[in-house]
């Protein structure tokens, strides 16, 4: 992904047996399962056959990142995330449906309404974030339909700095965050819905149905 699925900060599982998991890499192992059956459920769609197809994987891209827009706005997870604000890619995803003609009618009711609870949201985020790392294999594919960073998928645009130590500035802070046990529950259960947020919206973007030849 971008798919919002694609691998969520992906070096292999493998902390120091002497030191504990740090927390993104408990909320890692937490949600490996439901991530790696999505990732494998949304390439199965096909998104990248053709630009019907993409147009189809563009709009619940879109859906997600109206999903999670009025998390760049929150002061408590401002303070968790310091960078917040430039990590926003709805205008980006906007402009992407522009390119290529799709209705910017939302596909659905926002999933995420404020206020919300700040562990929350932060696990919506870790999802949101780390779905950044697998754009380039991504926009490998959209290559070969005409689409990329200028044209279709603005929103797959890698940071300036690097994806990867954009990535670590994000897991530095999530680390960092003083968090209870009660709430680190919380931060998991974040990320699990909107891994099944991208489930219904894959479903309803017409995603699911078999691709026809």
């Amino acid at each position: 992904m971008s798919t919002v699925s694609s691998p969520a900060g992906s070096p292999p599982l493998s902390p120091s047996p002497a030191a504990p998991a740090s927390r993104w890499r408990r909320l890692q192992a937490a949600t490996d399962a439901v991530h790696r059956a999505l990732d494998a459920r949304i390439m199965t769609g096909d998104p990248f056959r053709d630009r019907d197809r993409y147009a189809r994987f563009l709009v619940m891209q879109l859906q997600i990142f109206r999903d999670v827009d009025a998390l760049y706005a929150d002061s408590a997870l401002r303070a968790v995330f310091p960078d917040l604000a430039e990590r926003r890619r709805l205008p980006l995803a906007e402009q992407d449906a522009v390119d290529i003609g799709l209705d910017l009618a939302p596909l659905d009711a926002p999933a995420v309404v404020p206020p919300i609870d700040v562990p929350t949201g932060m696990g919506w985020l870790y999802v949101i974030e780390g779905a950044d790392l697998g754009s380039p294999f991504l926009l490998q594919e959209t290559a070969k339909i005409g689409i990329g960073e200028d044209f279709g998928a603005r929103h797959m645009r890698g940071h300036p700095q690097g994806r990867g130590l954009h990535w670590r500035h994000f897991t530095e802070a999530l680390d960092a965050a003083v968090m209870s046990e009660p709430e680190e529950a919380r931060l998991i259960a974040g990320a699990e819905a909107a891994f099944a947020r991208v489930n219904r919206l894959f479903d309803l973007a017409g995603l699911a149905a078999p691709a026809s030849v």
